[in-house]
C-alpha cells in the first residue's frame, strides 16, 4: 500500500499516542481467586501479600456448601484457590473431579505442623494423591471449671456424680465419637465395617442414656451455652476450644481441656480447583500465609489455630497462654481427625441420637 506523507505523519502520531497511553497505564495485574471462610484471610494478611507479590487477591467468602456447590456448577472454573474441610473432597472430588491433586514438592512442609500435615494426606487420598493441604484447625474437647478439673477428664466424665444436673453436650456425632473413643473404642477404624461400627454406636448409646440424668440440657447453640457456662448453671461441656478460650478470657475459672481420649478435630485444607487459572498463586499464597508470623494474624482474627509449626509464638497474649494450657505436643499429636464419612453412616448415628433424646 502506497502512503503519502499526511498518512505517514497520522500513523507516527497515532503510534506514538499508543506507546504513551500503554506506559501511562499499569500492565493487566496478576489475580488470585481465593473461596475461603471468614477470618482467613485478614486485610492485613491481603495486603501484606499483594505488596510483596504484586498478585491482586480477590476474596469469595463461603462454607463447605457453597464451595462445593460453585465448583460443581462450573466443573472446578472461577477460583485459583479454595478452602474445603478436609472430610469434605474425597467425595466431592470422586463425584465431581473439581480440584487437583496437590504438589507437595512445591510446599514448604517445614512449617506446617506433622501430624496435620499427616492427617490432611490421608484424609484427602484419593487414588494414591492427595488433594489437600492443611490451614486452619479445631477441636471439640471439654470445657469445664476449675473447681471440678480433676473430676472431669475425659468424655465419660461427664457422667461422673460430682457434675450431676450440671453438664451440657450436643446430640450430634461429634458426641457419639467423643465418647466412644473414651470408652476404649474406635469409631473410625469402623467406619468400613458396619456391623462393627453398629456395635459400637448401641454401647454409646447406652452410655448416653444412662448420662441423661446429669445433663442440664442438650445444648443446640454457642451462645446458649457460653451462657449456661458464664453462670455456672454447667460446669462441665463437651464443646469447641475457641468458646472455651473465649470464656478464659473473661474468666480464669473456666478452661478448655483436651481429653484424655483426645481432642476431635477438623482441618479446613487448601484445596486447588481443577481449572485453576493462576496455580503458581496458589502455591505462593499457601507458602506465605503458612508463615508463623502471619499465621498467626489469621489467628487473631479467627480465633482459631493454623497448621503452621511455633505460630502460637506470635499469637495475642491472652490466647495463646490459653492454647498453651489446652494443648502440649502430646496432646495434639493425640488429636483424632475427622475422616470423611461414608455414606449411610449419618442415617444411623441419627437414630441412635433420636433414641437417646426419647429416652426416659
Amino acid at each position: 500500500m502506497i502512503m503519502n506523507a499526511s498518512n505517514t505523519r497520522n500513523a507516527a502520531l497515532l503510534c506514538t499516542s499508543l506507546l504513551a497511553a500503554s506506559a501511562s497505564s499499569p500492565l493487566l495485574a496478576e489475580e488470585l481467586r481465593l473461596i475461603t471462610w471468614g477470618g482467613y484471610a485478614p486485610d492485613e494478611v491481603v495486603a501484606q501479600f499483594e505488596e510483596e507479590t504484586g498478585i491482586d487477591v480477590k476474596i469469595t467468602l463461603s462454607n463447605n456448601e457453597d464451595m462445593i456447590s460453585k465448583l460443581r456448577a462450573t466443573g472446578g472454573a472461577g477460583f485459583d484457590l479454595a478452602q474445603p474441610s478436609q472430610d469434605r473432597i474425597v467425595g466431592v472430588q470422586r463425584q465431581f473431579n473439581v480440584y487437583k491433586p496437590i504438589d507437595y514438592s512445591r510446599i514448604n512442609t517445614d512449617q506446617l505442623q506433622p501430624s496435620m500435615v499427616k492427617a490432611t494426606q490421608e484424609a484427602t487420598a484419593l487414588n494414591g494423591k492427595s488433594y489437600g493441604v492443611p490451614s486452619v484447625w479445631g477441636t471439640s474437647g471439654l470445657i469445664v471449671h476449675r473447681s471440678v478439673a480433676g473430676t472431669v477428664k475425659d468424655y465419660t466424665d461427664l457422667c461422673d456424680p460430682a457434675v450431676a444436673g450440671k453438664v451440657s453436650y450436643r446430640l450430634k456425632r461429634p458426641t457419639l465419637m467423643g465418647f466412644a473413643f473414651a470408652m476404649g473404642m474406635d469409631p473410625f477404624s469402623a467406619y468400613n465395617d458396619r456391623d462393627e461400627y453398629a456395635s459400637i454406636m448401641a454401647k454409646v448409646e447406652d452410655k448416653l442414656i444412662d448420662c441423661k440424668a446429669n445433663v442440664k440440657t442438650y445444648w443446640t447453640g454457642g451462645d446458649q451455652l457460653l451462657s449456661l457456662l458464664r453462670t455456672e448453671e454447667v460446669i462441665a461441656a463437651m464443646a469447641w476450644d475457641a468458646g472455651g478460650w473465649k470464656l478464659n478470657a473473661e474468666n480464669p475459672e473456666i478452661q478448655f481441656i483436651a481429653p484424655e481420649s483426645g481432642a476431635l478435630g477438623w482441618i479446613d485444607t487448601f484445596a486447588i480447583p481443577r481449572r485453576s487459572e493462576n496455580e503458581d498463586a496458589a502455591y505462593k499464597w499457601i507458602n506465605f500465609v503458612m508463615q508463623p508470623e502471619i499465621a498467626a494474624k489469621i489467628t487473631n482474627a479467627s480465633g482459631n489455630f493454623t497448621a503452621s509449626k511455633g505460630a502460637d509464638e506470635f499469637v495475642k497474649a491472652d490466647l495463646r497462654d490459653a492454647y498453651r494450657a489446652s494443648f502440649d505436643e502430646k496432646a495434639i499429636t493425640n488429636i483424632k481427625w475427622y475422616p470423611p464419612v461414608p455414606p449411610g453412616l449419618e442415617a444411623t448415628e441419627g437414630q441412635v441420637l433420636d433414641r437417646v433424646q426419647a429416652a426416659n
